[in-house]
């Protein structure tokens, strides 16, 4: 082809960073008939940086303000990210007002996201004199003397130290070293050593002189022989085996493994595996038999989904929710349809992946952050290469946290959001801070699926949408097998400690329940929603209490540890033997968390065996896993936890459920407190009875008649609805109006309350009434940044996309101010 006849293309590039806009990059004429919206670009960033971005879009638009630099390279064949994945991503930077390089870079799993890495290496003017060297430049000099290149990294570790490149940069000045920037893939397949028998042996006779042959002189490369014919015998479907499983079984070596190789008898090869697990089904869901009730409201959201596309099924607690789930899932599967499970938590993936794979098998794929980089990618590709007409395609299912509303869906047909609503749904940092049901609605629009929301506790939003038709409702209030809801009795602090019947922080009627429940081989969940063991440490001379160096918070005891700990930066300290302040050695333990209660509780109840979960029993990739197949296999009486413990869990013989302290969720300063507090003791006290036993639960509180106790009792959500939502029409709270909250971040205390004044000034100009602020939260200091928030509300009915590009042109014009170059601006649209 002539070059008056070629094509000059542009290609925008997304960058996985927190900068706005595209990135324009001229195509070279040779990578003309390959490039793709979806592929993965390698490309120049700044003047050294190398780093891979997304091809977004594709044209002949020449820059005029600019001269565009070219595509270095191209990493894929094949588009490794879809079009509706990049209208979605577009959607969740207008919605949620952040960068379309934040929305790639929470959406792309880490294998797939290159960048380069800093490489040094010896300078051709190096002479190999060492004299003038320091201690550290000899280190360095040395290392690249016995290896050509290093990374950054390891000059850190080879030095023990952090911050190396003022050494670096000394070196460079000297001509002693210089610097490249090197890319390397990420993402690698697991290969397996297989082993298969070469053709020639496959018919009866040359086998069985062989056989002959060595058996007169290598009786143990027969046996090696032998064992490969029993896992793969001749004319059968398996022709090849795993090294390591024959060596195994045939308890040989390797050498004499090589030996029949190097004679031409087998042949040795590499085979990609799969890193991730595979299921086997062992039941179907026609198997499934439901009651009436369940039949009833699966008609329902049939007619729903059909209807409106979103339906909420509000089932209460041990209402058969999943079969039905099953159900549905199971009609999109057999039309070839892909179905996205969402779950809360990570942790939630443990029990319900048991109950599906028996009937989904090999289809069902699970992807979740606890998987290594690797196996995310590897799940990202099955289903990128979902194909409708391939009946031996995997991960036609795919359950996970709301990371999963990422993945490159071909043929997406229903979204299921259980527990829709937990606010673990709600991203909070980094950007993009979006809520995954609000985000799996427009995902399912853009690819024309349905929706199922289901809760036994649903949001208020979701609720008020469907009370107003624009989701369908079908309520499921009726426990499977006709089980009773649990018996709940509240318990009065006051007169327990004025009776002086409490034993630590449980009431008199709690450890009798408890005991009881143990005697009878039933099991018993505690929740204190606070993990550590002390909440705080005061002084009783002088109230002196420790606080964290770079946070506004008091810190929290962990025993285990025997620090003193904040959980917002992780500072941590040792418990001093002395008050600081005024020496006095006074110092006492205030408020519990879990920890304490899994101590204390361990001493009044020696023969109990007693669990905990929360966050920091539950760090590792099966550590939540472990401890529920303990509880599951009664291997524990007793599981204390945080609202881990709330969520979904299903036991089934939990007979006595505890709420230490309601007091905690009641009285918390936020307008969804009592809307929370409901959902949280609500699922708790699901928790018991769920099969064969009516359960019984016991709220410890100060606030004995508080009505949202008295609602909890009844199990009645309208009342709490009805009566909240008075209160937030009122007081201009969601549903009724939309929230956007801006907080604003400084090292310097006194010029972010000024930037912040200026900035509300500035909205007000515009917005009026609808600005509330700048206030100090809660927290006023996180990791020694001072914070200031300003909340922007407005009616649902006026246009939000007007509200926001309004918003966005006054922060732009605020952030040109060069005054305001070091404050740090963070947007979160309907925060929770």
């Amino acid at each position: 082809m002539s070059s008056e006849t070629r094509t000059t293309l542009f290609a925008d590039v997304i960058i996985p960073l927190a900068v706005p806009g595209t990135f324009t990059y001229r195509i070279p004429f040779v990578l003309n008939d390959q490039v793709a919206v979806g592929m993965r670009a390698i490309v120049q960033f700044g003047r050294k940086k190398i780093i891979a971005g997304v091809i977004s879009r594709v044209h002949e638009e020449i820059p005029k303000s600019f001269s565009p630099k070219y595509i270095l390279d191209l990493l894929d064949e094949r588009p490794v990210v879809v079009e509706k994945q990049l209208q979605f991503w577009k959607w969740i930077k207008e919605y949620y007002l952040c960068n379309l390089g934040e929305v790639m870079q929470a959406a792309m799993p880490s294998a797939l996201k290159l960048s380069s890495e800093t490489m040094i290496q010896l300078s051709d003017q190096y002479t190999t004199d060492k004299h003038q060297l320091n201690e550290n430049e000899f280190l360095i000099i040395e290392a690249l003397e016995l290896q050509p290149k290093i990374t950054l990294s390891e000059v850190s570790k080879i030095l023990g130290i952090q911050k190396v490149m003022p050494i670096i940069r000394n070196l460079i000045d000297r001509g002693l070293v210089i610097t490249e920037e090197e890319v390397k893939e990420k993402y690698q397949q697991k290969k397996e050593s297989v082993i298969s028998l070469r053709k020639a042996f496959h018919n009866h006779s040359a086998l069985q002189e062989l056989m002959n042959q060595l058996e007169k002189r290598a009786y143990k490369q027969l046996e090696l022989l032998l064992s490969y014919l029993s896992m793969a015998p001749l004319g059968g479907n398996v022709t090849e085996v795993s090294t390591a499983v024959l060596l195994k079984k045939a308890n040989a070596s390797h050498a004499q493994l090589k030996a029949l190789v190097d004679k031409g008898i087998f042949t040795q090869s590499k085979k990609v595996i799969s890193r991730l697990d595979q299921y086997t089904a062992d039941l179907h869901p026609d198997d499934i038999e439901l009651t009436p009730a369940q039949l009833l409201a699966l008609d329902e959201i049939r007619t729903g989904i059909t209807g409106k596309g979103v339906v909420l099924l509000h089932g209460i607690t041990s209402s058969g929710k999943t079969e039905l789930y099953i159900k549905l899932i199971h009609e999109n599967l057999k039309q070839g349809k892909q179905v996205l499970y969402l779950l809360p938590e990570i942790a939630l993936t443990t029990q319900i992946i048991q109950r599906l794979k028996r009937y989904f098998g090999e289809s069902l794929g699970v992807y979740h952050s606890r998987y290594n980089m690797h196996e995310r990618a590897e799940i990202w590709q099955k289903v990128l290469q979902y194909d409708v007409h391939d009946q031996e395609s995997e991960h036609q299912l795919i359950i996970g946290p709301r990371s999963a509303l990422f993945l490159p869906f071909q043929n997406l047909g229903l979204i299921i959001v259980d527990e829709e609503h937990d606010q673990s749904y709600k991203q909070y940092d980094p950007a993009p801070r979006y809520h995954a049901r609000d985000a799996a609605l427009v995902l399912a629009r853009m690819h024309g699926a349905k929706v199922l929301l289901g809760s036994a506790t649903p949001s208020f939003e979701s609720y008020f949408n469907a009370k107003n038709g624009k989701f369908g409702l079908v309520n499921l209030m009726e426990r499977f097998g006709g089980i009773e809801l649990p018996e709940i009795e509240i318990v009065n602090l006051r007169e327990e400690k004025k009776r002086n019947t409490m034993q630590s922080h449980f009431s008199r009627p709690l450890m009798e329940e408890m005991k009881t429940a143990i005697e009878h081989k039933e099991q018993v969940i505690l929740f204190q929603n606070r993990r550590g063991f002390a909440l705080r440490l005061e002084c009783e001379a002088c109230n002196w209490v420790p606080e964290c160096r770079h946070c506004d918070v008091s810190l929290i005891y962990h025993k285990n540890q025997r620090l003193l700990r904040c959980h917002y930066c992780g500072f941590a300290m040792e418990v001093p033997a002395e008050c600081p302040n005024c020496q006095s050695t006074a110092l006492k333990m205030h408020g519990f968390g879990t920890e304490k209660v899994q101590e204390e509780l361990q001493l009044l109840l020696p023969d109990a065996r007693i669990s905990r979960l929360d966050l920091d029993t539950t760090r590792s990739k099966f550590g939540f896993q472990q401890i529920i197949e303990a509880f599951e296999k009664h291997e524990t009486d007793i599981l204390t936890g945080t609202q881990m413990v709330t969520k979904g869990l299903d036991f089934d013989s939990v007979r006595i459920v505890g709420i230490l302290n309601a007091d905690n969720m009641l009285s918390y300063p936020d307008f969804r407190a009592h809307e929370r507090s409901f959902q949280l003791m609500a699922q708790v006290a699901g928790r018991a009875g769920r099969k064969n036993k009516r359960g019984k639960v016991l709220i410890q509180t100060y606030q004995p008649r508080h009505p949202l106790l008295q609602d909890v009792i009844r199990n009645d959500y309208d009342a709490v609805y009805e009566r909240l939502m008075t209160i937030r029409k009122e007081y201009h709270y969601p549903p009724f109006y939309r929230l956007i909250l801006i907080k604003l971040k400084h090292r310097d205390q006194y010029k972010l309350n000024m930037a912040a004044n200026d900035l509300a000034l500035a909205l007000r100009k515009d917005f009026g009434q609808q600005v509330l602020g700048p206030e100090f939260p809660m927290v006023s200091r996180i990791r020694n940044l001072y914070i200031k928030h300003i909340l922007i509300k407005f009616d649902r009915r006026q246009h939000s996309g007007k509200i926001k590009a309004l918003l966005s042109s006054k922060l732009s014009a605020f952030n040109a101010n060069p005054d305001h170059k070091s404050l740090i601006i963070q947007l979160d649209v309907d925060p929770q």
